[in-house]
């Protein structure tokens, strides 16, 4: 029964953390188990042309919260200690019309305790202290008997290692950011509608997950990585420190097994995202609910041999995007793909539309209700040597590394994995000249130097010699005691 109190839709805005666009079963995945993900999809439509602007996770989670793309917001390279730019954020808008607001899970901002427009968040931060404050997922385990010992298991945070979680299910965070979402739903205010985000810190790493959704893949046959012709055809420096940081090496073996956990990580997900489904249905909220899912950007999985995000490429750059209306309306198409170019700026305009809220003129990016499309998607990341730059037409991709000037060309009506670069093909020279023409004309700031004439000249390639992670980047400890910070996020008393 519809409640007569709520004047606008509840929201339900479901993100996960590093998940690529393909690994669902209703986008034809032989291996991964979705089946919650793939009902969602016959309910609404699948975008199936979703990317993130800079996938990264601070920069795309800033697009989210945003409407904004990365120019807009400032961050195209990972700042954890940059605050959010001042302009209408996404749950102070809906907070603004009426809406109750609620995060749990992953925020990525800073300081960590920004509510950021919510009314209240509980957060899931990867063990992040150091930023200046204990997120409520350790002050759980603490309240558990396991103070401190979230990363008890060993796995690194950033790294391609993988054994199974090491506490109990109940204690996993995926299991903790259901269990709060689901008891926040059902500490509603019943007078005003809910804007509720739930953001899943998995599958990122560590891949730690639970034994029995290893064994769902323990008999299964794991698809191997592809790779290119490109790959040994020119030199791409950026690239080979990607392989250099991450060298996980092209053992079948290896790649089998971090799968493995990868798809286990993703199906314990799913299994749990029922779980809030659930619980809207039993509270009678779910028929007057909109539903979105996402992700803040995918993972090479070994794909070309490469391992996380910060590229263009589809398993990197590509996101998993879903949109379902209310069951009384019918704006959004049931059982329906949808193959328009969107970002992650376009999530706070549609979702706004949808509940009948005005969209800030701030907003850059575009309602994916209708019919409104954009003639070109225009990506960036980094700053540095291992800078790259997109612009998507919709069917053909330019990716261009300004180190080494190299320019890539793939056509993903012919060629979905990308394994052939058309960039030196004469069938393709016109839209080669006319992407880069649509490149140029996006440069801003520093990458100005990277052009000349109109013409991309980038810069000569930085030859570094390799050097092991001194650092351990991503390596968690014991969090127990958790020693007392200052302001700047500075243990107190060190020098």
């Amino acid at each position: 029964m519809t409640n007569p109190a709520l004047n606008h839709p509840n929201v339900l805005f479901i993100s996960v953390d590093q998940w690529p666009g393909h690994l669902l079963g209703c986008a034809g995945h032989p291996v991964i188990q979705t089946p919650t993900i793939d009902h969602l999809a016959r309910l609404g439509t699948r975008f199936n042309r979703a990317y993130a602007e800079s996938p990264i996770c601070i920069p795309s989670r800033r697009s989210m919260m945003t409407g904004l793309s990365p120019k807009g917001h400032g961050d195209r390279s990972f700042n954890p200690t940059l605050r959010m730019p001042k302009v209408p954020l996404l749950a102070q808008a809906f907070r603004d019309a009426g809406y109750q607001t609620n995060a749990v899970g992953k925020l990525h901002v800073y300081p960590p305790r920004d509510r950021i427009g919510f009314d209240d968040v509980l957060l899931a931060e990867e063990g992040r202290p150091k930023l200046g404050a204990i997120d409520d997922y350790e002050m759980y385990l603490a309240a558990q008997g396991h103070a401190g010992e979230q990363f008890m298991h060993g796995m690194n945070n950033n790294d391609y290692l993988n054994r199974p979680w090491h506490l109990s299910e109940a204690s996993h965070v995926t299991n903790w950011i259901t269990r709060e979402a689901a008891k926040t739903i059902k500490r509603r205010d019943p007078t005003r509608p809910a804007f509720w985000h739930v953001s899943y810190t998995h599958p990122h790493p560590p891949l730690a997950p639970l034994q029995c959704y290893l064994d769902m893949y323990r008999d299964v046959h794991i698809d191997e990585a592809w790779h290119a012709d490109w790959e040994t055809h020119k030199p791409i420096s950026a690239l080979d420190a990607v392989r250099d940081y991450w060298p996980v090496g092209e053992s079948k073996d290896t790649h089998k097994q971090l799968r493995q956990a990868y798809y286990a990580l993703c199906t314990h997900i799913d299994h749990q995202i029922r779980i809030i489904l659930g619980t809207l249905r039993e509270e009678d909220l779910l028929n007057d609910t909109l539903i979105m899912f996402t992700a803040d950007h995918g993972d090479m999985l070994g794909n070309f041999g490469l391992w996380a995000k910060r590229m263009f490429y589809e398993g990197a750059s590509a996101l998993p995007m879903i949109l379902i209306d209310t069951a009384h309306q019918n704006r959004v198409k049931a059982n329906h793909v949808d193959s328009r170019l969107v970002g992650l700026q376009d999530i706070m305009p549609t979702l706004l539309d949808l509940a009948g809220i005005a969209i800030p003129s701030t907003v850059e990016g575009l309602s994916m209700v209708g019919s409104q499309t954009r003639p070109f998607l225009y990506g960036e990341c980094r700053e540095d040597a291992g800078a790259t730059r997109m612009v998507h037409d919709g069917r053909h991709k330019l990716i261009w590394y300004p180190a080494g000037n190299v320019v890539q060309l793939f056509d993903l009506e012919c060629d979905p994995q990308e394994r052939h670069d058309c960039a030196e093909q004469a069938d393709y020279l016109g839209i080669r000249t006319h992407l880069e023409s649509v490149l140029v004309g996006q440069l801003y700031g520093d990458d100005l130097a990277w052009v000349h004439g109109g013409k991309l000249i980038g810069f000569p390639p930085v030859s570094t010699p390799f050097k092991a992670d001194r650092g351990m980047s991503g390596q968690r400890g014991l969090h127990f005691p958790t020693p007392p910070l200052d302001p700047a996020g500075k243990q107190v008393g060190s020098p």
